[in-house]
């Protein structure tokens, strides 16, 4: 698909040292997915900000989506498997360069190993796996027949409610009669038809978005799993994406509510074992640190047509509460193990205000 320019104006990821005000009342795909998943582990992120280690998964998860960013960099006779494999360690170095404490993923334990030294053969084996998925990727997609009209696109808008939606989209193709197809890797395997519906909810999120910035609904949304090979793809109707827009609005009053009350309940679910804040976390026996915000009374989020009273627990789109909004739908998280859209997208907001009422970003 060969595309014709995209009329938004590209901005890369804004300084995360930002200030909260400038960042108020903002969500990303990935904050909105770990409230629902579990609004103890968005408090912990956004408003707590605890450390969480490197993943070898999340880290590898970068490495091959800086490849599939560059490789459009060479002409498209040139754009082959070999050339895309020899990019994976070279992004690998420039990423380790970056963040230092990588390091501590493949640590060389053997004795009389130099402190910071690296394990080479199990480095080498976490290469050879991302160098697989990027050829994975050869068989699902021909990128010789593709020119993306944006690669890593950063997007914001703000919708009437006052709440910005922002995140960065990795591929966007426009045809040329102007059809929009949004683009995304995972580098984990394809979820069960079940769950199908809960891994589109992050391209609706984008479709959005775009939506709001160009006036016109996306043509097709498309999900590259690479660790199964899979293609997943959706062509999304207007009506579906005011859905998406009601339930961003009723899971940010949710969060507003929990950030003025305090109350973050954790949800036990099946991501809980991959979770670095077990030691916090009431449901492993642990105490979250104390809450840094002033507590004051809930106020609702106002909204245009939104119901008010009583009424508002029976819209099905709504969650009059914390414990409301995260049981509108569960995403299943960020793509498993695989978190490293987290980082992509800006990772956790920046600090929360004080007791005027500012809110964490999202």
């Amino acid at each position: 698909m060969v595309s014709a320019p995209l009329s938004v104006t590209p901005r890369r990821v804004p300084d995360m040292q930002a200030s909260a005000t400038a960042r108020t009342a903002s969500l990303s795909p990935s904050r909105a997915a770990d409230f629902m998943q579990c609004p103890l582990l968005y408090r912990f992120r956004v408003i707590d900000k605890l450390p969480e280690a490197p993943s070898a998964a999340a880290t590898r998860g970068t490495v091959v989506h800086a490849v599939l960013e560059r490789v459009f960099d060479a002409p498209a006779g040139q754009r082959s498997v070999p050339r895309a494999r020899s990019m994976v360690v070279r992004e690998w170095e420039r990423l380790l360069k970056k963040r230092p404490e990588l390091a501590q993923l493949f640590p060389d334990e053997s004795e009389g190993a130099q402190p910071g030294a690296l394990d080479a053969e199990r480095l080498a084996r976490w290469l050879t796996e991302a160098e697989e998925l990027v050829e994975r990727w050869f068989s699902l997609e021909d990128p010789t027949r593709l020119q993306p009209a944006e690669r890593e696109l950063w997007v914001e808008t703000k919708l009437e409610s006052g709440l910005r939606l922002r995140g960065v989209i990795d591929r966007v193709d426009i045809a040329p009669t102007g059809e929009v197809r949004i683009v995304d890797y995972k580098t984990g395997k394809a979820p069960r038809p079940e769950y199908a519906g809960d891994a589109l909810f992050q391209m609706k999120f984008y479709a959005l978005v775009l939506w709001r910035l160009r006036g016109e609904v996306p043509k097709r949304l498309q999900l590259v799993y690479l660790g199964s090979g899979d293609v997943l793809t959706l062509d999304p109707q207007e009506s579906e994406l005011l859905a998406v827009e009601r339930k961003l609005l009723a899971l940010w009053e949710a969060i507003r509510r929990a950030t003025e009350t305090g109350d973050w309940r954790p949800k036990p679910g099946r991501l809980c074992g991959w979770c670095d804040h077990q030691a916090h976390c009431p449901e492993f026996g642990g105490t979250p640190p104390p809450y840094p915000l002033t507590i004051q009374p809930a106020l609702p989020l106002e909204m245009p047509g939104q119901r008010t009273g009583e009424d508002r627990d029976t819209d099905t789109d709504g969650a009059a509460g914390a414990e409301g909004a995260d049981a509108t739908a569960d995403t299943g998280g960020a793509d498993g193990a695989d978190g490293a859209a987290g980082e992509r997208d800006g990772g956790g907001g920046a600090g929360a205000g004080g007791a005027g009422g500012d809110l964490p970003a999202g």
